[in-house]
């Protein structure tokens, strides 16, 4: 399980270090950071999939996605004593991102291309380092594997350092290029820790989303990201995963309704039969929200649960009175997974109870802080050096 997260340096999180407990929600005011939060997850996932760079690229390169504000923030700034103004920098341009989790850590340091780059590619920042240690905290003597610029080491049995690699791109990371079971095995557990993380979004409920359309379906037991698969993967619930919890999920949602899936046609359609209809509605019937729920409720009723699951903003489109329903299934999902679910809803904080902790991100003179939770009550964080 992951207990700590911690992002430097990208859009409005300047410094913050969040502590996790295997059920968090994260709720805040619109503005307050909790889209940059779970975006900075999502950067560390495109890290162990080679993506980072591309990632930072598209959001508008380095310089649209590092903090805009001054390298420190004095306490007369704070008060409005002082007006918000830069100073000499006394560090060099950097985003920071980083886990912690009961057996291994990982930090990624991302910086401009040294003496400026190439103008064709202006945009895309170098990894400067990054590095995986054994434990909570790194430190010197619990350090693994470390990579400086082009320069990859890795820690031996015995205790010594051996170069792994020294020719590396600054553009690549040492998880998607190096990891391996032989030279560096704490590499491979690394990035296949975070290769099973997954994210869930804003689904496609319009009437030409791919969830309404039949499809060619093959046995899914993790739905895509984008809710294409919707009906192989509930039909792979019904055959292989928690069929009994899928006809819950949906009575408590819809009372009297039940979900099939028909693949008369060889192609897979999910269809919905409700209290007092004479046929089933088919996946372009239903409306937007009877769909966005079981989209929902195939996702966190995976067979194949992940180490990581972050939903974002899930009550979105959804009625108030499903809220209740969709609490229930987090709730569950929190049996075989680790859940981070950014919300606004209020109700659906309330519909996932007094289990979860609640992480609740507000805004100090342009910078996220976390509310009731000062720099000494943080976990214990430690970037290291360049």
């Amino acid at each position: 399980m992951l207990h700590t997260i911690a992002v430097e340096n990208y859009r409005s999180l300047r410094d913050v270090v969040v502590p996790l407990s295997g059920l968090d929600v994260v709720t805040g005011a619109n503005g307050t950071g909790k889209s940059s939060l779970y975006r900075a997850l999502r950067l560390l996932a495109d890290c162990a999939a080679g993506r980072v760079i591309g990632s930072l690229a598209r959001e508008g390169g380095l310089p649209s996605t590092l903090w805009a504000g001054p390298e420190k923030i004095s306490r007369e700034m704070r008060s409005g004593e002082h007006p918000i103004q830069g100073t000499a920098r006394s560090h060099a341009v950097n985003l920071k991102l980083g886990f912690a989790s009961d057996e291994f850590g990982y930090l990624i340091d991302l910086g401009h291309p040294a003496g400026g780059g190439s103008a064709a590619f202006g945009l895309d920042p170098e990894v400067k380092r990054e590095t995986v240690w054994s434990g909570p905290v790194l430190r010197p003597a619990t350090t693994l594997a470390d990579r400086k610029n082009q320069l990859v080491r890795v820690r031996g049995e015995d205790g010594s350092w051996a170069a792994l690699d020294g020719g590396m791109r600054t553009s690549d990371s040492m998880l998607a290029e190096l990891a391996d079971p032989v030279r560096a095995p704490e590499l491979l557990w690394v990035r296949e820790l975070v290769r099973s993380w997954r994210f869930y979004d804003q689904f496609r409920t319009d009437a030409t989303a791919p969830a309404r359309v039949p499809s060619v379906g093959t046995r899914t037991p993790v739905m895509a990201d984008d809710g294409a698969d919707l009906a192989a993967a509930l039909q792979t619930i019904l055959e292989v995963g928690d069929a009994h919890g899928l006809a819950e999920a949906v009575g408590h949602a819809f009372p009297g309704a039940s979900v099939e899936i028909d693949t008369a046609s060889g192609r897979f359609e999910v269809t919905m039969r409700q209290r007092g209809m004479l046929r089933p509605l088919r996946g372009a019937e239903l409306s937007d929200g009877t769909l966005r729920f079981l989209l929902w409720t195939a996702a966190l009723l995976t067979p194949r649960p992940p180490s990581l699951m972050v939903l974002n903003e899930p009550e979105n489109s959804l009625h108030p009175e499903l809220l209740p329903a969709l609490g229930e299934l987090i709730v569950k999902a929190r049996e075989h997974s680790q859940l981070i679910v950014v919300t606004h809803s209020e109700p659906l904080v309330a519909a996932i109870g007094a289990g979860a902790s609640r992480i609740e991100l507000v805004k100090d003179t342009g910078e996220t802080v976390i509310e009731g939770l000062s720099r000494f009550e943080r976990p214990h964080w430690n970037w290291g050096k360049r």
